[in-house]
């Protein structure tokens, strides 16, 4: 029998008939057998293959079949736009089997919660965040809302697992499993990872059913038309654009909001159809961008990662990438955009703006040439998330007995691992800090909690990330966006001129105390700002960046000016070898070039600055010092961290640095600080590096 012929004869019936599908993909009905048996499933396919039908159409016939009645599956999305997006669909094939599909997210109006709450849907589609809003609402029943859930769909899981997030997904999965008195089916969906076993277990953590990883077979990696290219600006990047692949859907990826809105600015110049997407834009403004581009043919949609995740833009043709993401698994993301027409292939042109971007992008084509994929790997001691856990947990019981969280959420690893030692120790200093309040062993909270985290219904608690303060930008009665307040730092001339949307608009006024900027639109050029965190590279990319300048090889894949780029580049650094780390001395100063990755150099650095004590400086490629240490010091100082034990090698932790971890204040102060030394560490990486040998050069001038 074939797999389809196991689905419900009903939903069979609309698949050949009303959706006009006249076959599945293999995988697809690969996932259908286990997926019918209730089995806890990872699917892993590219961005837009398919995954979700693979998890709907089963968890629809189950519901069918097993006549599941109320909220009987959830679908979670890291990102309102991807909700948005699916809900469509969704809806689509709930309606066909006459049944329904909602959703809830921070968006959605208060009418459309009340009717959910009155007449709950078959399916529900909201977000982490949401879901624990829903759990601690006053006017939501939670128990009579999730009593009957069945299954969980976790789209785009990776985004999830690699990141508090992760642990916040994990704990609100575990209390709406207790509410329904069940271990229900959880079914996680992703692109490619490095480590899918792990990620399935990890996923259904404290769970008894059978699992398995599902995964089609990825296409080759030479069917796969990838190229770089260098340009050496983001001006001369928006001229390529302009004159390669006219006629076609093409989609430009940069690295943060701002490069977005320039490039955006620059190809319209130029006279190209296009649109800007991020982050940063409003609800309206990203819904019209999106629904344009996806409707036109000849243009461009400059995008951030935001659209790295599956929101359907339409049938693209090209995918162009400015530099280059830290990650193969971002670059998997993106190329998997394209190639979804007969005959077409995945296809990435790199456009390298600098030749630092240009051994960033070769690098990661000589990983992802070779088949590397990164592990996903959630963040170590969640303890400010454990912290933040007992606070939702008291706000919807309306108090929490001092022991009772192991049975909300005591089957999420992280947690269940801790001794109660640890978890005392986080409990006293929370009610010492005024943040819980005690009384027969119940949990309240106190004064401090109140004012910290009450604001606004308590919303602030329920997001486990800290958000970048931003201002409204409003045009009329529009929201077009938000933006950084070192925006509006004035020309010469007086003039504020912002870049939102790809267009430029005059700021007419700022209401400081509401954190609004009203503007008109202008002629002149503009600009706007927003502080990013940046990220390290890993020890992974910068061994391959190691091994683009010092084999000597050239790539078919590299254009002739890359080509020309990276032999100058090779010259510039003629001491990289392979498997050796170099120490170039100077007059002006010493580089220890390990190639160890960010965290394993900041480590490094803060050693040898304690050594010596001069100043170092790092980056994901080097320590350096531009001091007038003597080059026996130098020496004396690297013998000295070359003979520590890897482990021992970790960031010191200044208090400023805890306001990135989110409630930090919930916990002993040491114990944050050993939070984040955990996490910034990179043992492996250190341990590699100090086992190489060193190469010493000197340089005259």
């Amino acid at each position: 029998m074939a797999a389809f012929d196991l689905l419900h004869p009903g939903l069979q019936h609309h698949i050949v008939n009303s959706l006009g599908w006249r076959e599945l993909r293999p995988f697809q009905e690969e996932v259908i057998p286990p997926a019918l048996n209730g089995e806890h499933l990872l699917v892993i396919a590219p961005t837009a293959g398919g995954k979700t039908e693979a998890a709907m159409l089963p968890l629809l016939s189950r519901m069918l079949t097993e006549n599941w009645r109320g909220l009987s599956v959830l679908y979670l999305c890291p990102l309102r736009a991807l909700l948005n997006d699916l809900h469509i669909r969704l809806s689509r094939y709930a309606t066909l089997v006459g049944r329904s599909c909602s959703l809830w997210h921070g968006d959605v109006c208060a009418s459309e919660r009340s009717r959910i709450n009155r007449a709950p849907p078959d399916i529900l589609l909201t977000t982490p965040e949401s879901l624990e809003v829903m759990l601690v609402s006053r006017k939501t029943d939670p128990a009579g809302l999730f009593g009957q859930v069945r299954a969980v769909v976790v789209d785009e899981l990776h985004a999830f697992a690699g990141d508090d997030r992760g642990w916040h997904l994990l704990s609100v999965l575990q209390r709406v499993s207790r509410l329904a008195g069940r271990e229900f089916q959880r079914i996680g969906l992703s692109a490619t990872v490095g480590n899918p076993e792990v990620l399935l277990r990890w996923l259904c953590s404290g769970g008894t059913q059978p699992s398995r990883v599902i995964s089609p077979a990825a296409k080759a990696q030479k069917e796969a038309a990838v190229q770089l290219d260098f340009v050496g600006s983001l001006v001369n990047a928006a001229t390529v654009i302009s004159r390669m692949y006219r006629g076609e859907k093409r989609l430009a990826f940069v690295d943060s909001r701002a490069r977005a809105e320039g490039l955006g600015a620059e190809l319209r110049k130029l006279g190209v159809k296009t649109f800007v997407t991020h982050s940063s834009l409003s609800k309206e403004e990203r819904t019209r961008t999106e629904a344009a581009f996806a409707s036109e043919t000849d243009c461009v949609i400059v995008a951030t990662s935001a659209l790295e995740l599956g929101i359907d833009v339409g049938d693209l043709d090209r995918v162009i990438q400015i530099d280059a993401p830290a990650r193969v698994s971002s670059l998997l993301q993106r190329m998997g955009r394209t190639g979804r027409r007969s005959g077409t292939v995945s296809n990435c042109l790199f456009l390298a703006t600098d030749q630092q971007a240009l051994l960033r992008a070769a690098g990661l084509i000589d990983l992802w040439s070779g088949g590397y994929v990164e592990a996903v790997v959630p963040p170590s001691r969640p303890l400010h998330i454990f912290a933040q856990q007992i606070m939702a947990l008291a706000l919807q019981l309306g108090g929490l007995d001092r022991s009772a969280w192991r049975e909300w959420i005591g089957a999420v690893p992280a947690f269940g691992q801790l001794d109660n030692s640890q978890t005392e120790e986080i409990l006293r200093h929370m009610i010492a800090s005024d943040i819980l309040w005690e009384e027969g062993g119940v949990l309240w909270f106190g004064r401090r909690g109140e004012a910290e985290f009450g604001f606004r219904n308590f919303l602030d608690l329920l997001s486990v990330f800290t958000s970048e303060p931003l201002f409204s930008v409003r045009c009329g009665q529009s929201e077009l966006g938000f933006v950084h307040e070192s925006s509006f730092v004035p020309r010469k001339n007086g003039d504020r001129i912002l870049l939102l949307g790809g267009r430029s608009w005059a700021v007419t006024h700022i209401d400081w105390q509401k954190r609004i900027a009203y503007v008109e639109p202008a002629d002149q050029s503009g600009r706007s700002r927003w502080i990013g965190t940046g990220s390290h590279l890993s020890y992974e990319l910068c061994q391959a960046i190691r091994r683009v300048l010092a084999t000597g090889e050239v790539s078919d894949r590299w254009s002739r000016r890359a080509r020309e780029e990276l032999t100058q580049a090779r010259a510039h650094y003629p001491w990289v070898r392979e498997g050796e780390t170099a120490v170039v001395t100077s007059p002006e100063g010493f580089a220890w070039w390990t190639f160890a990755g960010g965290r394993a150099n900041a480590a490094f650095g803060q050693r040898f600055s304690q050594l010596t004590g001069f100043p170092a400086e790092s980056d994901s490629l080097a320590v350096t010092s531009d001091g007038t240490l003597a080059r026996d010091d130098v020496f004396r100082a690297l013998d000295e961290i070359r003979q520590t034990d890897p482990h021992a090698l970790a960031i010191e932790v200044a208090d400023e640095m805890l306001d990135g971890l989110k409630f930090s204040s919930c916990l002993p102060k040491e114990t944050a600080r050993s939070v984040l030394r955990t996490r910034l560490a990179d043992p492996l990486a250190i341990e590699r590096a100090l086992r190489e040998p060193v190469h010493q050069v000197v340089l005259s001038q």
